[in-house]
């Protein structure tokens, strides 16, 4: 799914991503953590091919980036921290109009099967300027899924979902190894790591200082192993 070697890029001088290594198979649910200015985000949107490392090499999907990266982003679903939607389109104008980018033959039978696992069927004509921020960040959340993407990239989801996205999204994550899907979950909720993720990759300085399995660890077994490495 992915495999990244040596991955550099900086903010003009400021060093953001130090030569970082990373595989993703598929099935994989990979938590990325770190303190802040660790260079999560900044790994996370690479991934995305939304920015383009300086050096280092990247296949994503099994393209290389940059070349690859428009095939690549028809295979990537994308959660950023804000939901990122249109406030003055309706909940359904917002993924009408990013089925049709993408081309999705079913697109209403899936808007409507999305819109009804996020609970928001019954706001689906409004704007969504209406909308609480959970709301809205549920809305990017079936966004996220509407191309049916194998790869899910995803930043602090849980810190902005309210409790009926956040139960959706676990669910999603953790049928994503049975249909041979893969997801990098960028979090500071370390102890939640236990259960959405099988690995945990940390961060500090730009640099990966741990990846290890998380498979059978307790969430307090999971919170002690980062502190150890986090600094």
């Amino acid at each position: 799914m992915v495999t990244a070697r040596g991955l550099v890029h900086a903010y003009g001088e400021r060093l953001a991503v130090d030569g970082v290594d990373l595989e993703l198979g598929p099935g994989e649910r990979l938590a990325l953590a770190g303190p802040n200015g660790a260079g999560k985000s900044t790994v996370l949107r690479l991934m995305a091919t939304l920015l383009r490392a300086q050096s280092g090499s990247l296949e994503v999907l099994g393209e290389e980036i940059p070349g690859g990266a428009r095939n690549a982003r028809r295979g990537i679903g994308y959660l950023a921290h804000d939901p990122l939607v249109y406030l003055d389109l309706t909940a359904r104008q917002n993924l009408e109009l990013y089925g049709d980018l993408y081309g999705i033959d079913d697109r209403d039978r899936r808007i409507d099967e999305l819109l009804d696992r996020v609970g928001l069927l019954g706001r689906a004509e409004d704007t969504v300027r209406t909308f609480s921020r959970g709301m809205a960040q549920r809305l990017a959340l079936s966004r996220m899924l509407l191309h049916r993407p194998r790869l899910l990239l995803l930043d602090e989801p849980h810190a902005s979902l309210d409790a009926r996205g956040a139960a959706l999204l676990d669910d999603e994550l953790s049928t994503a190894t049975a249909d041979g899907r893969a997801a990098i979950i960028v979090t500071h909720e370390v102890e939640r790591v236990a259960r959405v993720a099988d690995r945990l990759m940390v961060l500090r300085a730009g640099r990966v200082v741990l990846d290890e399995p998380t498979t059978g660890l307790d969430p307090m077994a999971v919170r002690r192993r980062y502190e150890e490495v986090a600094g």
